[in-house]
């Protein structure tokens, strides 16, 4: 579940401004469910005569495994609108960085055959029923038992050459099939 920090300066958050604000953010969790936590600061116009409307100013922080994604100030007259601007400006960055990262796991995969790369077997934990393979370019591998097909995980021991595929698993690279060469 996404940590969210609201921040207003000069503005009273009410109970319905803040529900509209977490529940916009919990869509980012839709986009990547890797979130660290997030802030979403509002600021109203500092000029006593510009109380009643904008501009305001709305800044979205989301910090993710690696970096942290900003979204520089998006302003309106309008508060609803401002927030409206903002969440798309994050939603719009958070699915690049999603993007990308799924993309570095496809950039191992281009010289595969059918879908499924070259490793060895490196370590494995039969009683617990996992292991890791150690791909080509020295990566390694998470894989479960119920990743292995044909032979079987029973088979399988330290040095034994396989094919793979992968995707991204909540703490990082993962076979989805594991087969005898």
């Amino acid at each position: 579940m996404l940590i969210l920090d609201v921040i207003s300066k000069d503005i009273a958050i009410t109970g319905e401004l803040d529900e509209y604000i977490r529940e916009r953010a919990g869509h980012f969790e839709h986009l990547f469910g890797r979130i660290m936590s997030g802030r979403v600061s509002i600021e109203a116009p500092s000029s006593l005569h510009h109380r009643q409307g904008g501009p305001f100013e709305v800044h979205i922080a989301l910090d993710v495994p690696g970096t942290m994604l900003h979204v520089t100030k998006q302003t309106a007259s309008d508060l609803h609108v401002a927030l409206r601007l903002a969440f798309a400006a994050a939603e719009r960055q958070l699915e690049d960085y999603a993007s990308k990262q799924r993309h570095e796991v496809k950039v191992h995969e281009v010289k595969v055959e059918q879908g499924l790369a070259d490793a060895r077997v490196d370590r494995i934990f039969p009683e617990d029923g996992y292991g890791f393979l150690l791909a080509e370019d020295g990566r390694q591998i998470y894989f479960h038992e119920n990743a292995v097909v044909g032979s079987g995980f029973e088979q399988l021991t330290v040095g034994d050459a396989v094919r793979f595929s992968e995707e991204l698993g909540e703490k990082g690279p993962q076979a989805t099939t594991v087969a005898s060469r």
